[in-house]
């Protein structure tokens, strides 16, 4: 019997290392939620940022309570770059990440009867993939350093106009349930004075009328004048 040498496929071998997910290769990242935080509650959530990669977050309460609520951020090594804040709205930059996962925490502690609707954006940019392209066009014989620059700029003013429109909208987000706060409070005590004027009336007609009722004779008719 001849000995035949076996040699695994390759593409049917497991592999140990550890899987990443296909949008934190991404040259950018952009994530826009909208939670909601019970009252006395604190929620965390964790984003991972390339080494070297910008990183953005930013938070607006949008309803709930006196408007208020804590906001602090976790480099990936524990260490707090954002400290807590009882404030409307705040957010945190890092130019250039170490990498790893940064926590972002919401506290609702202080408030023990009102739930918050908080708005959270991320954003995690790697400019350095743009330096990656440029040495890919390089080895072509290409020169592309004009055009390369040109799309890291925009990269960068896309950045802060999608960083300003989400600014706006929480703005207006917050603005609107305001109005719609002010007009409930408005109509319901006009209601309850509307009522409160149509029973004074009703009373004041009552007794009235009661002054132009007099007893005649022994008995207990009477004539009203």
């Amino acid at each position: 019997m001849s000995m035949v040498d076996f040699k695994p496929d390759s593409r049917y071998v497991s592999s140990t290392e550890p899987s990443v997910p296909w949008y934190e290769n991404l040259p950018a990242v952009a994530m826009d939620y909208k939670v909601h935080i019970d009252p006395g509650k604190e929620d965390c959530y964790f984003q991972y940022v390339n080494p070297g990669a910008t990183f953005y977050v930013s938070f607006q309460v949008v309803r709930g309570g006196d408007g208020m609520a804590g906001f602090a951020v976790r480099n990936p090594t524990g260490q707090i770059v954002h400290p807590y804040q009882w404030k409307p709205n705040s957010e945190y930059q890092d130019q250039s990440s170490t990498g790893g996962y940064y926590s972002v925490c919401i506290d609702n502690q202080f408030s023990k009867f009102a739930a918050k609707l908080v708005n959270i954006y991320l954003t995690v940019v790697r400019y350095d993939l743009w330096e990656q392209y440029t040495k890919d066009v390089d080895e072509l014989n290409m020169n592309m350093e004009n055009f390369t620059s040109t799309i890291v700029g925009v990269e960068r003013n896309i950045n802060e106009m999608l960083q300003f429109q989400h600014r706006t909208r929480a703005r207006e987000a917050w603005d609107m349930n305001l109005l719609t706060a002010n007009n409930n409070y408005v109509v319901r005590w006009s209601i309850i004075q509307i009522l409160v004027i149509a029973g004074t009336t009703i009373v004041q007609v009552y007794f009235v009328r009661k002054l132009f009722d007099v007893n005649s004779g022994s008995g207990f008719s009477k004539t009203r004048i």
